[in-house]
């Protein structure tokens, strides 16, 4: 007997479940601080070169007189605006500073800079301003936000096997402390490297923080409530979203902003006497005792009784003894995925489904600053916009099926992204329109690939086959800043991207077959012969190669939640 016997006399959701789920979800807000603090630490304000007139001068500002700009600034030929990562060779005195024809650019070189100085009427002082992270360096804030999202990468793969070695509970706080104590480590750093390093442990630690705390949510609810548990858990995540506004708001010195920002996870150092380890975990690891005792406070919260009988005969079968002549099972492998012509036609359109959406996902996220205007309100909109994107997947999930929700999330994201390249450059608004929308879009498909995924793989290998997904879902995150530089070039190439790959993979998710309503894979087999037509004789020639595979591969259990990072 197992723990969803248990649930079933507890309460799929009881009061004592809601009180606990509340609690770990709130780390989502802090861990969304983190993910999307980049935007505004490496923040790039308006710049130019410091002029030779003004070296030595402590009071120079961004501003300058028309005449000035003519005549320091080259033009660029095709976009007409001025080069201000570089300036004329000339001799600034006053006589020429008081002339009105700029020199011509076929008599007068021009020399880049490596001095600057920056527009700070909006933020007082950031990454990039910092460490002159412009011009020439503009790739070191990419490559920041790149080996961030591989710190998400590497933590969901060390963190993620940690707590299912060493317990949840024991990870989650760890994770905590370290993300605590790095967090501040890259408010004082004194330089890059220590910053950046500083940073994708940070990025690390979400994995442990948040995805676990969210994996203790999913383990205590009933299968009913699953869906919905999953989807309101990363609406936790999409308000602090719109919270890192706030605070950027309010702290314009990007030192104080990653202070503010990391401090409020002190506060979670209180669960430790509120939250319990997860029954799920203990009962995997034969600690009967230990769940029966958390199963029995929470029967208490909610007000039933669990019958003496489900308690006794919980896991009644891990006190047998192993026969010493069984045969160790073979692990299984993201190669298994990839030996058998269907399954592995699928497991590769699912990888480009995961590797578009996380790239656009985050693209999009980082991207506000490029949009032009309000960027605190394009901030605010693009996480906004996250809300009804997940609502709308807990009304029509269950009703239209995963395929066509996928698809068509992916197309509309595709084509909002797309119809930029034919907006006018004085049309800015409809540019932030059309990228609200993709990110409404992506945001929903992103939701539905996790649990569309988690039913195209077998039950022998589904874990295997989501671990996989996730690390191609980060290379696509890791990827996103340098297409967003693209925008240095063009303001809506990086959206023009996002959305033709999007659309691409919208169109190849019909490639794959509809699940809703239909039995879980089990075997290796069953996900090989799902969504074709299998001719007797080829059953006959792969029969016995599968049912090996089947024999030796480690069953792991179903995933019916949603998470972005997991």
């Amino acid at each position: 007997m197992g723990y969803d016997d248990v649930i079933t006399h507890l309460g799929e959701f009881g009061k004592y479940q809601k009180r606990i789920y509340l609690l770990v979800c709130l780390p989502g807000i802090s861990c969304a601080f983190h993910k999307l603090a980049g935007v505004f630490l490496l923040a790039k304000p308006d710049f130019r070169c410091e002029l030779p007139f003004e070296f030595g001068t402590n009071n120079a500002t961004y501003e300058l007189p028309d005449n000035i700009w003519q005549l320091a600034y080259p033009k660029d030929p095709l976009t007409g605006k001025y080069l201000t990562c570089e300036y004329y060779d000339v001799d600034y005195s006053q006589g020429y500073l008081n002339g009105s024809a700029p020199p011509s650019s076929e008599g007068v070189s021009s020399v880049y800079c490596d001095k600057y100085i920056y527009d700070r009427s909006q933020w007082e002082n950031s990454a990039v301003t910092e460490w002159n992270m412009v011009c020439g360096r503009r790739f070191l804030s990419a490559t920041s936000d790149s080996l961030f999202m591989l710190g998400v990468l590497l933590g969901s793969i060390i963190f993620g096997q940690m707590s299912d070695k060493y317990g949840r509970k024991p990870i989650f706080f760890a994770s905590l402390v370290i993300q605590l104590i790095f967090g501040v480590l890259a408010a004082v750093s004194p330089e890059f490297i220590t910053y950046t390093i500083s940073r994708m442990i940070i990025g690390a630690t979400t994995s442990g923080v948040f995805l676990v705390a969210y994996v203790i949510a999913m383990e205590m609810v009933g299968p009913t409530y699953r869906l919905f548990a999953g989807v309101v858990c990363m609406m936790f995540f999409s308000v602090g979203f719109m919270l890192t506004a706030a605070f950027a708001y309010f702290i314009t010195d990007w030192r104080w902003l990653q202070i503010g920002l990391t401090l409020p996870g002190v506060l979670f150092m209180s669960y430790y006497w509120f939250v319990p380890e997860s029954a799920r975990w203990l009962l995997s690891k034969n600690r009967k005792q230990d769940a029966i005792a958390n199963i029995e406070k929470a029967a208490k919260v909610n007000k039933v009784i669990i019958p003496e009988d489900v308690l006794d005969n919980l896991l009644e079968d891990t006190n047998e003894e192993k026969d010493p002549l069984d045969k160790p099972k073979k692990e299984p492998s993201v190669f298994d995925l990839l030996r058998y012509p269907n399954l592995r036609r699928k497991t590769l359109l699912i990888f480009f489904d995961w590797f578009v959406n996380s790239g656009t996902y985050y693209g999009l996220s980082w991207n506000t600053n490029n949009l032009g205007g309000n960027v605190l309100l394009n901030f605010v909109i693009s996480g906004a916009v996250e809300i009804p994107a997940y609502t709308f997947l807990l009304f029509t999930l269950n009703r239209w099926g995963r395929r066509s929700i996928l698809c068509g999330c992916m197309l509309t994201a595709g084509i909002a992204l797309l119809m930029t390249v034919f907006v006018p450059d004085d049309m800015n608004w409809l540019i932030i329109v059309c990228a609200m929308i993709g990110k409404l879009a992506i945001t929903s498909s992103y939701g539905t690939v996790y649990l569309f995924s988690a039913e195209q793989f077998p039950t022998v290998i589904r874990n295997v086959g989501l671990g996989a997904s996730s690390m191609v879902a980060r290379i696509g995150g890791i990827l996103a800043p340098y297409f967003n530089l693209l925008a240095d070039i063009w303001k809506p190439l990086p959206l023009i991207i996002f959305g033709a790959m999007a659309f691409i993979g919208g169109l190849l998710s019909l490639l794959l077959p509809e699940t809703h309503n239909k039995p879980m894979l089990e075997t290796i087999e069953d996900g090989e012969r799902f969504g074709k037509k299998v001719r007797q004789e080829d059953l006959l020639e792969q029969g016995e190669e599968l049912k090996e595979v089947n024999k030796d591969a480690m069953t792991v259990p179903n995933g019916n939640g949603i998470a972005k990072d997991s």
